[in-house]
């Protein structure tokens, strides 16, 4: 892959808090200088990019994928290669991932075996580590991988019973101990007690297809968690961070801790913005099917909410849960729904779906659609300012933007190997025409340049500026006995 010097030319810079027109050299795979320097130090036949009339922005990062994973008696369609390089043709240069131990199964050998599959990464990549169960060695091992692997996160399933599910005091355990290593609790916000029960008597009333499954996770369902999430962490004094959050019950469960000051984060999913639940109503088994995710999409009036807490701050980032399954493997649930493979795509579709209802509409500045779909996640996972920025000693992972490019989204275009896109039919406009990673052009106007290996595996520090300021307010809120 070439890495010669590129300088890119006329475009209008975008950060989270600003706007500016300025050329910007890329060099090493580094920013090197941006504005009036960077013209001046561009070396005699560096590469040049025409940015006129377009945006440039800090390249994507989706803190929730699921690349190559083993669920449900199956393996997910995309690898870390495919996964990743339709994550390039879309804008996105950084993922997150997740390993998730079997129950019983050491954190430190499942982190190996992820690590494994991801050398193929064509793009940057971290993990988050999932917490499935609690002993001795999930406690030493979680120090391991803060302290030597560069892990600052850990997944907590509150569904899934019988399976991965978390239980309270698993919960607890494992939110102590991320707060003793300066590490970011996230939770997957669902009652397992409740979907449990509530799959067997859904089961029972006759509906085994696609549409019983929204049913067996309402709404409340997801706010109970949520709720008891954020109260085990209040309780604690950690922050912590709620994935794929999907319905009113669930946002206004951070909204409320928020308000009391509590350090409590958010992510929304593409899907959840812009898909309603009247796709499990499909006549098609594998149209409905292809939709089963978890939590389900909801109605309509939650799709505004959700919008509304990324407006008003109440919210944070944007992700896919990337999980692709194909047609053959979502039929494993033809006789019941509570077997159909749970996941979707939309890594390459996110920065374009997003910007097309967000900014187009007015919902969202374009500084703001920067700071959801990037900013916001690398200050929280402590990757600012290496990412999620244009500034000078940053990653060279960027996005030329045409705000009046239009794409139609379908299957039969798209990079991942899934066999099905939730977008499909969509026309979207204002969409990627150049991304760079590493400071190489990896995709140019519809042709993609992904190179299996390339990507690097970033270490994350722990102890971020929440984990300082919470140390500090326990400190101060410290109680003492009474002297008698």
């Amino acid at each position: 892959m070439n890495n010669k010097p590129l300088l890119i030319r006329g475009g209008t810079v975008v950060n989270a808090d600003r706007e500016f027109a300025a050329d910007v050299l890329c060099v090493a795979g580094k920013i090197a200088a941006i504005g009036a320097r960077a013209l001046s130090e561009a070396p005699a036949g560096c590469q040049t990019l025409d940015a006129s009339g377009q945006y440039l922005l800090p390249g994507g990062i989706d803190p929730h994928t699921h690349m190559q994973l083993p669920f449900m008696g199956t393996v997910t369609m995309d690898d870390f290669f495919t996964g990743t390089a339709a994550s390039l043709a879309g804008g996105t240069t950084s993922i997150i991932d997740f390993v998730i131990p079997d129950p019983q199964q050491p954190l430190m050998e499942a982190y190996r075996t992820w690590r494994g599959w991801a050398e193929k990464s064509a793009a940057d990549y971290g993990f988050h580590v999932a917490v499935t169960w609690w002993g001795e060695s999930v406690h030493a091992d979680m120090g391991r991988l803060v302290q030597e692997e560069g892990i600052n996160s850990f997944k907590h399933f509150m569904a899934y019973k019988n399976a991965i599910m978390c239980d309270d005091e698993t919960l607890v355990n494992s939110f102590r101990r991320a707060l003793e290593l300066g590490a970011m609790p996230t939770v997957h916000a669902e009652n397992g007690e409740l979907v449990y029960l509530l799959q067997q008597e859904v089961a029972r009333m006759g509906i085994t297809g696609p549409e019983g499954h929204p049913l067996s996770r309402p709404p409340m369902v997801e706010g109970e968690a949520a709720n008891r999430a954020i109260a085990i962490a209040d309780v604690l004094g950690v922050p912590i961070y709620i994935v794929h959050v999907s319905c009113i019950e669930s946002a206004e469960a951070i909204a409320r801790a928020r308000a009391r000051g509590q350090r409590v984060y958010g992510e929304v999913l593409a899907g959840h913005l812009l898909i309603d639940d009247s796709v499990y109503r499909h006549p098609d088994f594998a149209t409905a099917a292809a939709h089963v995710m978890s939590p389900p999409f909801r109605p309509k009036v939650h799709q505004d909410f959700l919008w509304r807490g990324l407006q008003s701050g109440q919210l944070h980032t944007t992700a896919t849960d990337h999980c692709t399954f194909c047609a053959r493997q979502k039929a494993a649930g033809l006789g019941s729904f509570a077997k159909i493979p749970n996941g979707c795509g939309g890594i390459e579709e996110r920065m374009a779906v997003i910007w097309d209802a967000g900014v187009n509409s007015g919902r969202l500045t374009p500084s703001e659609f920067v700071a959801i779909t990037s900013s916001n996640t690398a200050r929280l996972f402590n990757l600012y300012p290496q990412k999620g920025c244009i500034a000078e000693g940053a990653d060279a992972d960027l996005v030329l933007w045409d705000p009046q490019g239009t794409k139609t989204i379908s299957v039969k275009t798209q990079h991942s190997k899934g066999d099905f896109n939730i977008f499909e039919g969509r026309t979207v406009r204002g969409i990627p025409s150049h991304t760079l990673s590493q400071g190489r052009l990896v995709y140019a106007n519809g042709e993609l340049r992904a190179t299996p290996g390339v990507g690097r595996y970033i270490k994350r520090q722990p102890f971020g500026p929440d984990f300082a300021a919470a140390k500090t307010r326990a400190q101060d809120l410290a109680p003492a006995a009474v002297a008698r």
